[in-house]
């Protein structure tokens, strides 16, 4: 199961490190670590000891009832940094966006473990591509990145 990076420590972490595998478009690091955890929750408080007069934050019993199995162990996380000034439209931030998590889903069992972050490096030229959506810029962007996932498997085989 692949995890998702959320938060920006995490992110400068990884990108402190040297990219693993460049291609074009993208830059692919790698750092063997977990993802830091979260702080520790505000302690509660009296609803009287509230100035705005809002209730205390409750913690909910937690229904794992469903049926399903325990939860698998996460041990790679992905994070994605595509910038505005790379892909102006949200549309094309969206597909790259899903085209990156679908490659790495496709290579997940030979990457090693740890956080991993895929960064649009430069933006795709827009008059090869006019469409913000096309077909032709998502088989790029596939073809691309399926590139740059074999660049970092072969980087990380002795």
């Amino acid at each position: 199961m692949l995890g998702r990076i959320v938060r920006s420590v995490d992110f400068e972490r990884v990108l402190r490190c040297a990219p693993r595998a460049r291609t074009l478009h993208f830059a692919l690091h790698h750092l063997r670590a977990r993802p830091t955890p979260p702080a520790r929750p505000a302690a509660k408080r009296d609803p009287a000891d509230l100035s705005t007069g809002e209730a205390p934050l409750v913690d909910l019993p937690v229904d794992d009832s469903c049926g399903t199995a325990s939860p698998q162990v996460i041990s790679r996380w992905l994070g994605l940094v595509i910038p505005k000034r790379h892909a102006r439209r949200s549309v094309t931030r969206s597909l790259l966006k899903r085209q990156i998590r679908a490659a790495a889903a496709r290579g997940e069992a030979e990457l090693a473990q740890g956080l991993w972050v895929v960064r649009l490096r430069a933006p795709f030229d827009p008059r090869a591509f006019p469409s913000a959506a096309s077909a032709a810029l998502a088989a790029a962007a596939r073809t691309e990145l399926a590139q740059l996932f074999d660049q970092a498997r072969a980087a990380s085989q002795p």
